[in-house]
């Protein structure tokens, strides 16, 4: 059941993202939102590392700074893809997203790289996701319609 708590504060998180991004007005510089935004973020958690009871280790960079740079760069492709997708498209184009980061990072960094347990039901939660992506694009075309 943690995972469901854990996968709640996320999605409140995305929510909160997602109705800050389509509240603001747009910039000239796509990409100032985002750039205010994240500074915000780092902030909160540089704060959060000085009041971590765990020390800090350069060491520990060092050992994984390979990690670090592709997560890092893979904050900003997401924040990048967030953007265009929430102001081109609108929030209820979330579902779109929500069903490829199932195959991205379930199936292709859980299952595949990291050969995590996988069995029939999580095969089956995946079906009812694609079968909702479909309902979603027949839902759009009747709006577009």
């Amino acid at each position: 059941m943690k995972v469901f708590y854990f996968a709640l504060i996320a999605a409140i998180g995305n929510a909160m993202f997602v109705y800050g991004q389509r509240s603001s007005n747009t910039a000239e510089n796509p990409f100032f939102f985002l750039t205010v935004t994240l500074t915000v973020c780092t902030s909160l958690f540089f704060v959060s590392t000085l009041i971590s009871k765990a020390p800090t280790s350069f060491g520990y960079v060092q050992e994984n700074l390979w990690y670090i740079l592709i997560s890092g760069l893979g904050f900003y492709i997401t924040f990048v893809g967030f953007y265009w997708l929430y102001t081109q498209q609108g929030a209820t184009s979330y579902i779109v997203y929500a069903l490829l980061s199932i195959l991205t990072t379930s199936i292709g960094v859980g299952l595949i790289l990291f050969q995590e347990p996988f069995n029939r039901f999580h095969v089956i939660s995946g079906v009812l996701a694609v079968a909702a992506i479909i309902a979603y694009g027949i839902g759009q075309s009747r709006l577009e319609s």
